[in-house]
């Protein structure tokens, strides 16, 4: 499944580049949380096209592996990465917002490939530790994957989890943390630290491995075979940079939830694919 070759990473550059498109236009009409899906897009793109056994075919079959976005509103990189592989219709994306349709700031199950709800943080790494446990139980092979966010791991239910999945020996539960170093409006560290992250979950008893949250070939190398460590659980801290791809709003505190103009969105576009920064002047709006 895991093919190194720079042809293949190049497809999935491409790919990416497809899904940070569609974040785009999503935070026009209404907005979307533009900065955190940035930073995750190259995260999800290598997750369904090298690790995840799951297909538009297959996403009810019981043999499959999982995904959980506990990071929820994150969901315009998961709604991308689904139109792009057939999950959804590309169109449907157009609906964002909609009353007439589910595809909104947060995972519904109502939208094809999407396992769980989500949005209310620190709940999805314990959902996800249910299904591995079931599947153990089961004497199944397949594997469950949860994205969370650094800002994520303020919630105690997160280190609660951590405890339980140790205790079971899941080794068949991956926990990727989407470390850009941001939540909402404010730096993780200047909030309420998390360094040492590695550290952390080593002391409880996890198995734990660092790498670049942008590149695919040390994606790769942190998503190589599951368990690395028998009988223990995964932690995978993925350096990456909220807003990663548009250099006008990268790593900017105030540009996490955006709501841009139409007019706007074209000049990001345009920043996406090599043009010169763009101007965006539109207020950054907080929603709680």
């Amino acid at each position: 499944m895991n093919d190194p070759s720079p042809s293949r990473h190049a497809d999935l550059a491409a790919l990416a580049l497809r899904v940070r498109e569609h974040i785009v236009r999503m935070s026009a009409d209404g907005g979307c949380f533009i900065g955190a899906s940035l930073s995750c897009a190259d995260i999800l793109v290598y997750l369904y096209t090298r690790v995840l056994d799951v297909t538009p075919a297959t996403a009810a079959d019981p043999g499959r592996d999982y995904f959980f976005l506990s990071k929820g509103h994150d969901v315009p990189a998961l709604y991308g990465v689904l139109a792009e592989l057939g999950f959804i219709p590309r169109e449907r994306l157009a609906n964002h917002l909609k009353p007439s349709d589910h595809i909104y700031w947060h995972p519904n199950r109502a939208v094809p490939g999407v396992e769980f709800h989500s949005g209310s943080l620190g709940h999805l790494l314990s959902v996800a530790i249910g299904v591995a446990l079931d599947i153990k139980l089961r004497g199944g092979k397949n594997r469950v994957f949860v994205l969370l966010g650094d800002g994520e791991l303020d919630e105690g239910s997160v280190w609660e989890a951590c405890l339980v999945a140790q205790a079971y020996g899941l080794d068949n539960l991956v926990a990727i943390v989407d470390r850009n170093e941001f939540q909402a409006n404010v730096a993780t560290e200047d909030l309420l630290p998390l360094e040492p992250l590695d550290e952390k979950f080593r002391a409880f008893g996890w198995s734990v491995s660092t790498c670049d949250g942008h590149d695919f070939s040390s994606l790769e190398a942190a998503l190589g075979p599951v368990p690395p460590e028998p009988e223990r659980p995964t932690a995978i801290i993925a350096r990456t940079v909220r807003g990663k791809g548009l250099p006008s709003i990268e790593r900017k505190a105030n540009r996490w939830f955006v709501s841009f103009s139409r007019a706007e969105v074209e000049a990001l576009l345009a920043e996406l694919h090599g043009g010169g920064p763009a101007e965006v002047t539109s207020e950054a709006r907080i929603v709680r």
